[in-house]
């Protein structure tokens, strides 16, 4: 990476800094410093690494390594300068390897590789879709852990996305999934809280027509379904 192409980042970097409120501006050069070294450094990034190549001491990134960062909002900021208005959220975890079992959040969670479950981590990535440009932007990515007692995955995943509303809306109100999350339990609070959710049905989907006719008269619950849906004759438009 030459100087130009630094510079030019750099002043990329700043301006959604400074979009961002309540960061104060020791800490908006202290993260445009960090984000460069990010770029600049070759090999293995930790504190050592940054002390060689960075303007502090290795205890200085330590102790401001310990403060919060909103990079959600950042990434929102950088997303807003560089993408189109036509956006979607998009939600999908992603399963990490990892054998120990001392690291917080290990567990059995679903590899799509492999096919089945398996012990390691989960990571639930929230990314910023550009459709005009075809192509995406990452927003976020939240480790699945603390799930409270008796909350389903499902309901889990439900909760970050809620606890991270404003922010995403501020992009877009339309979030993108895969078949898994598309169940009630996922699909309705999300509505109910003024997303819009794309996905497709599952490949085990049971669709039924609803019953229209007339009600049989007499004892026994009315009739509420008229047979299950041919989804290959609807969709050759044979109903």
């Amino acid at each position: 990476m030459n100087f130009s192409e630094l510079s030019r980042i750099k002043t990329i970097i700043f301006s959604a800094l400074s979009q961002m409120k309540g960061i104060k501006k020791s800490r908006i050069q202290f993260m445009a410093h960090i984000f460069t070294l990010f770029l600049g450094i070759k090999g293995r990034l930790n504190f050592l690494q940054f002390e060689r190549y960075g303007k502090y001491v290795e205890q200085t990134y330590r102790n401001r390594f310990e403060e919060r960062f909103p990079f959600l909002d950042f990434n929102k900021a950088m997303v807003q300068q560089r993408a189109s208005d036509h956006l979607a959220i998009a939600f999908d975890p992603s399963y990490i390897s990892k054998s120990g079992k001392q690291t917080p959040g290990t567990g059995y969670f679903w590899s799509g590789v492999a096919g089945r479950a398996k012990w390691g981590l989960e990571i639930g990535g929230l990314a910023a879709v550009d459709i005009d440009n075809h192509t995406a932007f990452h927003l976020e990515a939240v480790q699945t852990i603390g799930l409270k007692e008796g909350e389903t995955l499902l309901e889990y995943y439900t909760r970050i996305i809620l606890a991270r509303k404003q922010t995403l809306q501020g992009l877009s109100k339309v979030l993108v999934a895969d078949a898994y999350f598309s169940k009630r339990t996922f699909v309705a609070p999300l509505q109910e809280n003024g997303f819009t959710v794309i996905s497709r049905l599952r490949d085990d989907a049971d669709l039924q027509y609803l019953y229209t006719g007339e009600q049989k008269q007499g004892r026994g619950r009315p009739r509420k379904y008229d047979g299950k849906v041919n989804v290959k004759r609807a969709e050759a438009g044979q109903g």
